[in-house]
């Protein structure tokens, strides 16, 4: 169940932020994983890939959000860089066998710098690009309403903004119905 956990919290997280209006890209990023996971679980007799899918997609939350403060069990906080060998760690402790968290964090590895790493920070090509059939089955999201209630502020006229009176408007006096 905490596996389950982990994989609809940071997929989530995923999805909502660097892939946010792009599901082409994320859905090529968990085939991507998924085929290097089914490459090594054939390469070492492996069967249950649930796992290193998981440890993939967190690895690659966790490199995009280095920064962030995570909580871990029994209320540890670090910074979420570290979160994929915390787990690592963890499972080592508990079952003594890490090889599944290994193969997801190295896929996860993987991913992330072929796909982010080396062609932003070191200067290389892309070799990871997201084929055009995934856009044409599922289109990136171009403008549009972004969440509820009021635009995004990157949308947002200066009239839009909110008053700053605890979002209370001035609608002005009024006329009841039947007085005229």
């Amino acid at each position: 169940m905490v596996n389950l956990y982990f994989l609809y919290q940071y997929s989530t997280r995923l999805e909502t932020g660097v892939f946010d209006g792009r599901p082409a890209d994320y859905l090529f990023m968990l085939l991507f994983n998924w085929i290097c996971i089914v490459i090594s679980a054939v390469v070492m007799d492996k069967q249950l890939l649930m796992i290193p899918l998981i440890m993939s997609v967190l690895y690659v939350w966790s490199q995009l959000n280095k920064d962030t403060v995570v909580s871990f069990w029994f209320g540890t906080r670090f910074k979420a860089h570290y979160l994929p060998w915390v787990i690592l760690g963890f499972n080592y402790i508990i079952s003594g066998s890490v090889v599944d968290e290994l193969i997801g964090n190295l896929v996860g590895h993987l991913f992330y710098f072929l796909m982010f790493k080396y062609p932003a920070d070191l200067g290389g090509r892309s070799f990871l690009s997201t084929p055009q059939f995934l856009y044409r089955w599922l289109p990136s999201r171009r403008g549009g309403i972004s969440g509820f209630g009021i635009p995004p502020e990157s949308a947002r006229r200066p009239a839009d903004n909110p008053p700053a009176g605890g979002g209370r408007h001035n609608w002005g006096q009024g006329v009841r119905l039947g007085d005229q």
